[in-house]
C-alpha cells in the first residue's frame, strides 16, 4: 500500500565509525522488538488529490543476526475499501553485513536508492566524502558495505509487503512497491517513503511507538560479535 517525514535532529558525522574487523550489534533499543506497536499516518497525495490514511503497524518478529524483521500493517479509512486493509510485510535491516543501502531488486536502481535515502535528514552524515581525493561517499561507492553502523542512532530498513491478510487482491490497492524506512533508536519514531515506479513518488509514512499491549513471536536474541 502506498504511504510524512519526521524531521529528526541530524547527528554529526562522529556517530559514524569506520569498519572494524569484528562487527558489533546495533545499540540496544527496546522499541525494536516483536510485539511493539506503532501508529500514525500514510500520505497518499498525488497531483489529483490530497489524502491521508491512519495506519497501525505491529512488529511480529525481529532477527538482528540476519537483518530481518516482519510485521503487519493496517490501513484505516481507505476510501475504496469497506474494511481496514491489513497486509503482512517482511523487512531488511541495513546493517552493512546482511544488507546494504543498495536494494538490488524490486525495480530499484542505486540512483533510486540514493534519491530516497537522502530524503531522511538522519542519512546526510553518511554522505561524507571518503577522502579529499574522492568526491563520493562510501554509501555511493558500495552501498555502505564497509561501514560500521552499530552505534548510529538511526536504523535504516526496507519493508516489502508480501500479501493481503484480510482482503483479496481485487481491493483496489497495490503492494507492488516497498518502503524505505528510518527508525529512531531514541524515541522509536518511524518515517518512510513508498517506492513504486507505477505509483505517485515519495508517498510518506510517519509512525510513533505506542504503549499498546505487545504480542508477537521473538527470535533468539543475538549480538554480532
Amino acid at each position: 500500500m502506498p504511504v510524512r517525514v519526521v524531521l529528526e535532529n541530524t547527528p554529526t558525522p562522529s556517530h559514524v565509525s569506520a569498519v572494524t574487523p569484528r562487527r558489533r550489534s546495533f545499540q540496544s533499543c527496546t522499541l525494536l522488538c516483536a510485539g511493539q506497536a506503532f501508529s500514525g499516518t500514510q500520505n497518499v497525495s498525488s497531483l489529483q488529490k490530497d489524502e491521508a490514511w491512519r495506519v497501525n503497524v505491529r512488529l511480529q518478529g525481529c532477527d538482528l543476526e540476519h537483518g530481518y524483521l516482519c510485521g503487519t500493517m493496517e490501513a484505516l479509512n481507505v476510501p475504496m475499501a469497506d474494511t481496514p486493509v491489513v497486509t503482512f510485510w517482511e523487512g531488511e535491516i541495513v546493517d552493512a553485513r546482511n544488507y546494504t543501502f543498495f536494494t538490488g531488486k524490486w525495480e530499484a536502481a542505486p540512483e533510486d536508492d540514493i534519491r530516497h535515502w537522502t530524503k531522511f535528514p538522519s542519512f546526510s552524515p553518511l554522505l561524507v566524502a571518503t577522502s579529499t581525493l574522492v568526491s563520493c561517499s562510501q554509501v555511493e561507492v558500495d552501498g555502505g558495505k564497509s561501514m560500521d553502523l552499530s552505534n548510529y542512532p538511526y536504523i535504516f530498513m526496507r519493508w516489502k509487503e508480501q500479501y493481503f491478510v484480510n482482503v483479496g487482491t481485487d481491493c483496489g490497492l497495490t503492494i507492488a512497491g516497498f518502503y524505505y524506512v528510518c527508525f529512531s533508536c531514541s524515541d522509536g519514531s518511524i518515517s518512510g517513503f513508498y517506492y513504486d515506479p507505477n505509483s505517485s513518488p515519495f508517498q510518506k509514512l510517519e509512525l510513533k511507538a505506542t504503549n499498546d499491549g505487545r504480542s508477537g513471536f521473538s527470535f533468539s536474541s543475538y549480538e554480532l560479535q
